[in-house]
């Protein structure tokens, strides 16, 4: 296997000579791909004779062989041990400022980062920032071990051993057998996260949909994506080839799937068809507008003083979640809505759920509250996940991203 190995600059780049070693010794090609501050600790005459590679840190280096473009293509595994509160932050916001961040950038592969630094420094607002940021876009981050660190100080913030890095590293690509792969693990954030979706081809939708009046204005939701953008990230840590088609996100899509934009319940329909032929489950968690206006303007519809307001003829769009459970585009494919729901005077949540489950005719429904800060735009949402009968068969709360792997169980636990 080819490992591009990426140290920052930390005391802890030591431990990386014995991850290096480690590597190397399991019979893998290694590339190491230090910053310059990780050169202050671990020299280039050391890394080089360890890896039997030429070690470079900056983009005007080996331009001949456009090495900050082509070491990012040819890896199958990158590993960043020490991955400082810097390179965090870099890597969070895009920046390719030096040979190492431009290979994070041009990588398709998976990219653990095993980080380390003071206490203080991992619980500030602007790293636990950065880390959920990653960790949205597929990026699979270790959280650091807790013991002594530089000086006197003691706490979370430790790089882990060589050997538990090197295990989760190699457990992202190597943990899988056949296809819909078995149930091996690999660690995500300190936890365990199943890679039972290998060799799975998955469709997600999020964001909400949103419907012409006229060239400026709209019908739209309250919808941000997240939850769909969770899904999505969370089935590729999982290990599937994932699709999200995505419907005017507020937030970025993950890092390690294929998007597809669309702005309109049409647009939506026909992208999640083209990709579901191929799919072995669909998961429909955007907000996909019931009603469309019938003629929309073709210029911005004035307001004039003395004039009434404008009526709008609305007509219902495809319900797209029941014609794809209809459907089933691919044999055995599981399909799973999302109802979004209030409690009026003819039922609560939880009744109108079972009601749009019997009518839907997907494998399942997750039903959660909207309004009043619940759902929509929220970082936790609150759902219970019911089966083609309307009956409940899982409930989860918590952030959008434990709420997803809680809905992916539920998909692996119909077979």
């Amino acid at each position: 296997m080819r490992i591009v190995l990426g140290v920052a600059g930390g005391i802890a780049a030591y431990k990386a000579v014995l991850l290096l070693r480690v590597l190397r010794e399991a019979g893998h090609e290694v590339r190491v791909v230090p910053t310059r501050a990780a050169l202050e600790f671990v020299g280039r005459p050391t890394w080089e004779a360890l890896s039997g590679q030429r070690v470079t840190t900056d983009v005007f280096e080996d331009v001949d062989q456009v090495a900050h473009v082509a070491i990012g293509q040819r890896a199958d595994l990158v590993v960043v041990a020490p991955a400082t509160a810097d390179l965090l932050a870099r890597a969070a916001t895009g920046r390719a400022d030096d040979l190492l961040t431009a290979t994070l950038l041009v990588t398709r592969a998976p990219v653990l980062l095993a980080p380390a630094m003071h206490t203080e420094m991992w619980e500030h607002p602007a790293t636990v920032a950065n880390v959920a940021t990653l960790r949205a876009r597929g990026i699979h981050v270790l959280d650091p071990a807790s013991g002594r660190l530089t000086g006197a100080d003691t706490g979370p913030g430790r790089l882990p051993e060589p050997e538990e890095i090197a295990a989760a590293a190699l457990a992202l690509v190597t943990g899988t057998s056949g296809p819909r792969g078995a149930a091996t693990t690999a660690p995500e954030g300190g936890a365990d996260v199943p890679l039972d979706l290998a060799g799975w081809r998955v469709v997600v939708s999020a964001g909400g949909t949103r419907e012409p009046i006229d060239p400026v204005r709209f019908l739209g939701n309250r919808s941000s994506g997240r939850q769909g953008v969770a899904l999505a990230a969370a089935a590729a840590r999982r290990g599937a080839q994932v699709t999200l088609v995505a419907a005017n996100l507020a937030v970025p899509a993950p890092q390690g799937v294929d998007v597809v934009a669309v702005g309109t319940a049409a647009e939506l329909r026909e992208a999640v068809r083209a990709a579901a032929k191929d799919a072995d489950a669909v998961v429909m968690a955007a907000a996909v507008a019931d009603f469309r206006p019938v003629s929309p303007a073709d210029a911005k519809i004035k307001k004039r003083a003395g004039s009434s307001a404008p009526t709008i003829e609305l007509v219902e769009t495809v319900d797209v979640l029941a014609e794809l459970a209809q459907d089933r585009l691919r044999p055995g494919q599981v399909v799973v809505g999302f109802a979004a729901e209030t409690g009026d005077a003819q039922g609560t949540v939880l009744e109108h759920g079972r009601t749009k489950a019997l009518r839907k005719g997907a494998d399942l429904l997750v039903v959660n509250a909207v309004g009043d800060g619940l759902g929509f735009g929220t970082t936790e949402n609150d759902v219970t996940i019911l089966d083609a009968s309307g009956e409940p068969v899982a409930t989860a709360r918590g952030t959008k991203d434990e709420v997803a792997h809680a809905v992916w169980d539920a998909v692996r636990s119909l077979g």
